[in-house]
């Protein structure tokens, strides 16, 4: 089984959230583990709780501080913990640009509501007093816009007759304890999955001009329409237990030079020479914009110069 995930879960309040989410981490085969629980309430009861478990703790109360500094405080808290994830639990503070871009695409939420629907606060009454169905809770991925990152996963809960907004959450809350775990674990484990990978590499692949995906010595392979090729996704081809990409290089001197500089990433590709290099994809810590120039080179070794220079064009433009 590949590392655990770390992730640092954010309270301010009794922490149910994060209680689900910490012994779901338990099981043998969860992808995360839970490294700090932090809050903004030094009396947050979900901090004993994690106390209780054996996990770090962080407390900083946001009154009288400017929030700015505030967030500065929390985030070096979290990276001094060596999460590589937050997972927001109840953590009831909006927070600043600079820490949302901070950890842009590894921070996600939970919400008491069907996102688009009711963003903010008092969500199971604005349900109510809608008339709607149903209520429900979404994980999503946060962004700048408040409760509006991609979405994760979503639970309905059907809203009965008689319901109050106090019943309505507490069932709710059922809901969201199943789904965090399942959305975050998922999460958190897809940069080594091969099916995300290749939608990554097939993006900055199929961008480049006159680019097409065939099937080549059993792998997706990316190449000029009805000419050459320039990229191949590997997934354990030859049982060599890797997820790569294959791109081509300038020769054997740069593809020693890479594999010296950092074996664990650069390889050798079996049966495809010294003009190709093996790049990993599979260690959680991809470049995706250092991926795709290696997409964009190897395309520009192989495409005929009318294309490139369409491209030099464009760039130039």
């Amino acid at each position: 089984m590949p590392e655990r995930q770390k992730v640092a879960v954010l309270i301010s309040g009794s922490g149910t959230n994060m209680a689900a989410l910490l012994y779901a981490s338990r099981a043998a085969d969860c992808p995360f583990e839970i490294v700090l629980v932090a809050s903004n309430k030094s009396d947050a009861g979900g901090l004993r709780l994690a106390e209780g478990e054996g996990v770090a703790t962080f407390a900083l109360s946001h009154k009288g501080m400017d929030r700015a500094a505030h967030d500065m405080a929390m985030d070096a808290a979290i990276r001094d913990s060596g999460a590589q994830w937050v997972a927001l639990a109840g953590y009831m503070r909006i927070l600043t640009p600079d820490f949302v871009a901070g950890w842009e695409g590894r921070m996600v939420n939970i919400h008491p509501s069907l996102l688009p629907k009711y963003t903010g606060l008092h969500t199971h009454e604005r349900a109510i007093a809608a008339g709607d169905s149903h209520g429900g809770v979404t994980v999503h991925v946060v962004t700048a816009e408040l409760d509006c990152g991609p979405i994760l996963g979503q639970t309905p809960v059907a809203i009965l007759p008689g319901d109050t907004p106090e019943t309505l959450a507490a069932r709710v809350l059922i809901a969201e304890h199943q789904l965090y775990a399942r959305c975050l674990a998922d999460f958190v484990s897809r940069g080594t999955r091969p099916e995300f990978l290749l939608e990554q590499v097939r993006a900055r692949a199929m961008a480049m001009p006159e680019a097409d995906e065939v099937t080549s010595h059993g792998m997706p392979c990316f190449g000029i329409v009805k000419g050459k090729k320039f990229g191949y996704f590997s997934a354990d081809h030859h049982g060599d237990g890797r997820t790569a990409l294959l791109v081509k290089i300038s020769g054997p001197e740069e593809q020693a030079m890479l594999i010296e500089q950092d074996e664990a990433r650069y390889f050798r590709p079996a049966y495809f020479g010294d003009g190709w290099l093996g790049i990993r994809l599979d260690l959680g810590d991809n470049d995706w914009d250092a991926i795709g120039d290696w997409l964009a080179r190897s395309w520009r070794a192989i495409a005929p110069k009318k294309l490139t220079s369409l491209r030099d064009a464009s760039d130039d433009f």
